[in-house]
């Protein structure tokens, strides 16, 4: 009995303190908040970069559809018979100036073009333009000349009309067919059509009055 109670007590320090116990919570608890705190930033992070991304697409890179222009016609070589009726056998060739816009941050390549020119829903010439590439924000001009068919304008019954008139109307369609390619992620295939009704004087050989109207399928 005497030597159970001799036996020495553990020493204090040994024991487990609830100082300690606290302290281990509280840090388990900063730790926590620090991660929670890091994944919150990452998560918002990631949102803002998606609503600037959406936003992006939806107005700098939103894909804009090229526009072309028929900014002038000059016609060519063109032999009267008494200043009024084309020579049979002449050529007659008509330039048409046009031009091809890209509104888009990134370029725009296109194919051959292709213009054709019509007197009474007859085709009367058809050309080819060399393909291209329209820079971003860029204007691109081009040459179209189109070699007209004297035989098939005298053929037209609306020919004396028109020589009476002073005044020769024709139409032209022209295609410009290509491809928008934004980052290698937004990829869009465009073909721009264009008709242009115009009314050529015969007197001055120059064009006295256009209209012209557009399409773009996608």
């Amino acid at each position: 009995m005497e030597r159970d109670q001799a036996k020495p007590l553990a020493p204090v320090s040994d024991l487990p303190s609830s100082d300690d116990g606290e302290a281990a919570l509280h840090l388990k608890q900063v730790r926590r908040k620090k991660f929670v705190k890091c994944l919150g930033s990452v998560a918002a992070l990631a949102i803002i970069l998606a609503v600037v991304i959406i936003i992006l697409i939806f107005t700098v890179f939103r894909v804009k559809d090229p526009i072309i222009n028929m900014n002038g016609v000059m016609v060519m070589r063109l032999e009267l018979i008494n200043g009024t009726t084309p020579k049979p056998g002449s050529n007659i060739s008509v330039t048409a100036d046009v031009s091809v816009k890209n509104p888009n941050v990134a370029s725009f390549k296109y194919r051959n073009t292709t213009t054709t020119l019509y007197y009474y829903d007859k085709v009367v010439g058809d050309a080819r333009g060399p393909p291209g590439r329209a820079k971003a924000r860029r204007t691109v001009r081009m040459n179209i000349t189109i070699d007209i068919i004297v035989e098939r304008v005298l053929a037209s019954l609306n020919l004396v009309t028109d020589v009476r008139s002073g005044t020769l109307t024709m139409v032209s369609y022209s295609r410009v067919e290509g491809r928008i390619n934004i980052l290698n992620i937004i990829k869009r295939h465009v073909t721009v059509k264009m008709n242009c009704s115009m009314t050529v004087n015969i007197f001055s050989q120059g064009i006295q009055q256009q209209k012209c109207k557009r399409q773009v399928d996608v």
